[in-house]
């Protein structure tokens, strides 16, 4: 699995919510890119997955719904990995939070900022 990965693009909330969101900013990039025949494997993690679904909490129930369906397919998506939530990975965003007390980044930015660096566990 980690070789299909090798050339993957890490994704956050920011892809997930302009493509579900035709209203956004965005949507029309984002879902060129989505639909595009050269597009990359992607990689995210369920901690923005979770930021993607608490985005549309609150939104109606459309998108609520509509956010639910699109998790639900991008957890079955072969050309897509889901990094599973971890207690290392919680540990390892928090310490780049508490390191970076300059910056906004959210926790979720955090873990996904430490999951996109290489480790000694990585193959590639």
């Amino acid at each position: 699995m980690i070789d299909q990965f090798r050339n993957a693009v890490f994704v956050d909330a920011f892809y997930w919510i302009a493509i579900t969101n035709p209203g956004d900013s965005t949507h029309v990039a984002a879902t060129a890119f989505d639909t595009s025949f050269s597009r990359p494997n992607i990689v995210t993690t369920e901690e923005v997955l979770t930021e993607f679904l608490t985005y549309f909490a609150g939104r109606g129930p459309m998108l609520r719904k509509k956010a639910a369906a699109i998790t639900a397919a991008i957890l079955t998506d072969p050309s897509i990995w889901v990094l599973p939530q971890t207690h290392e990975s919680f540990l390892a965003g928090l310490a780049l939070y508490a390191a970076r007390f300059d910056k906004a980044y959210s926790l979720a930015d955090c873990i996904s900022m430490q999951s996109m660096r290489p480790s000694p566990c990585m193959l590639f």
